[in-house]
């Protein structure tokens, strides 16, 4: 069986981590979101995979180069047209049988997947499942089986069963793709081919990434699902109430670890470090005396070493934390923490959220955050700077503070 990842999209939702990184390549549980895809279709049966590349293609290309997951991948690059309808036909020549397609900035359990390759006879077979948010997916409505009717983020859905991007297609799709004209915003949509499809409702783990925040729950199910392997690493003097994930070098020294955490190859967590909840940190990283790390996020070569609150964040590649650094994550008025986006104000439904980081950013001493803030890569934090708005890529924040200096007469 042969399946098609889309993983061609630039993903502005989740900036900044996707100004330096393509969407399928962010982090979670220790792993990219691709890497966990691959891994489940692999357990569906999926032995042969061709993805679809455009931004930042090398990235994922070179990752899965040097990395292994038991299937046979090809690359085909989308060009000129965009959407989804386009980049799947782009893979026409590649294709001589029924196949699997799904996105690849969607994390899917494999029972899904085999639930829909099996159910899947004939023509379309579209996986389908029940989710709390309606307002937020593409809903579907079904008459005796087939889909009847696609409603983008509907404000008033009538049903609340969601198209969740996993399809099984026939050779024949590609000339039903040729026929579709472009959508009001110029894509080529594979929605307007699913009308008339097998609905397939599917039960098991899936999560869309749209949002940075929306890797969190992502992060915390794989922690949770995942087995406790210590044996490539070391862990001295600390005290563990959890799962861990030890990659080979890692070290946990004279530290506390309260709840799932992964840690990736050569970091280096203490002395004296506090992580708690569900944490995911890369390689090469370092937390070091009284940090204490809080269901965060953190990509790779991440320093952290000294007296540094991070709290329900997620830190890009190469960003270094001044001592005292503080992320607050928590509103005065505990209300959810809303995000300003390029497009406008989402309120993120979490009551606890600190701030997103892209790559290569630095913050001086005693610098902090307030609730909810996107800072771009390349940024300069300066000590003291206390940050109460989105900062922009390649951006220098430094506080001016004025001296008053008054002789001391004594008594």
């Amino acid at each position: 069986m042969k399946a098609v990842i889309l993983c061609a999209g630039e993903g502005k939702r989740l900036r900044p981590l996707t100004y330096t990184t393509p969407k399928p390549m962010l982090y979670v549980a220790g792993k990219p979101i691709i890497a966990h895809l691959l891994i489940e279709l692999k357990k569906a049966g999926i032995t042969e995979a061709v993805i679809v590349v455009k931004y930042l293609k090398e990235k994922i290309i070179e990752y899965l180069g040097k990395n292994n997951f038991g299937i046979k991948i090809s690359f085909v690059e989308q060009k000129e047209r965009y959407g989804t309808g386009a980049a799947l036909l782009y893979v026409k020549e590649k294709i001589k049988e029924s196949f699997l397609m799904v996105a690849g900035d969607s994390l899917v359990d494999c029972r899904i997947i085999k639930t829909v390759i099996n159910a899947h006879k004939k023509g379309i077979a579209v996986g389908i499942k029940n989710v709390k948010e309606p307002q937020n997916y593409g809903i579907v409505q079904i008459s005796n089986g087939v889909i009847t009717k696609i409603e983008e983020k509907p404000k008033n859905a009538k049903t609340t069963l969601a198209n969740i991007s996993v399809y099984m297609f026939e050779k024949n799709i590609f000339e039903k793709l040729e026929k579709i004209r472009p959508s009001v915003r110029g894509e080529y949509e594979i929605t307007d081919i699913l009308l008339g499809a097998m609905a397939v409702e599917v039960e098991g783990f899936w999560a869309d990434i749209a949002y940075p925040w929306e890797l969190f729950d992502a992060n915390e199910y794989l922690l949770k699902n995942s087995k406790s392997d210590t044996e490539l690493g070391t862990i001295e003097n600390s005290t563990i109430n959890g799962k861990v994930i030890l990659e080979k070098g890692a070290k946990i020294i004279n530290s506390y670890i309260d709840g799932n955490s992964y840690i990736g190859k050569n970091t280096i967590i203490g002395p004296n470090a506090y992580l708690r909840g569900n944490n995911s940190i890369g390689n090469n990283c370092s937390v070091g005396g009284g940090t204490t790390i809080k269901n965060c996020i953190l990509f790779d070569d991440v320093n952290a070493k000294h007296l540094a609150y991070l709290g329900d964040s997620i830190i890009g590649n190469k960003v270094n934390f001044g001592s005292g650094t503080q992320i607050a994550n928590y509103r005065f008025d505990s209300s959810t923490v809303n995000v300003l986006t390029e497009r406008k104000w989402i309120n993120s439904k979490r009551k606890k959220l600190g701030v997103v980081v892209g790559d290569n950013t630095k913050f001086g001493v005693s610098s902090c955050t307030m609730p909810g803030k996107l800072i771009g890569n390349n940024c300069w934090i300066g000590s003291g700077a206390i940050i109460n708005k989105n900062i922009e890529p390649n951006t220098k924040v430094f506080v001016r503070q004025e001296h008053i200096l008054m002789k001391n007469e004594g008594e």
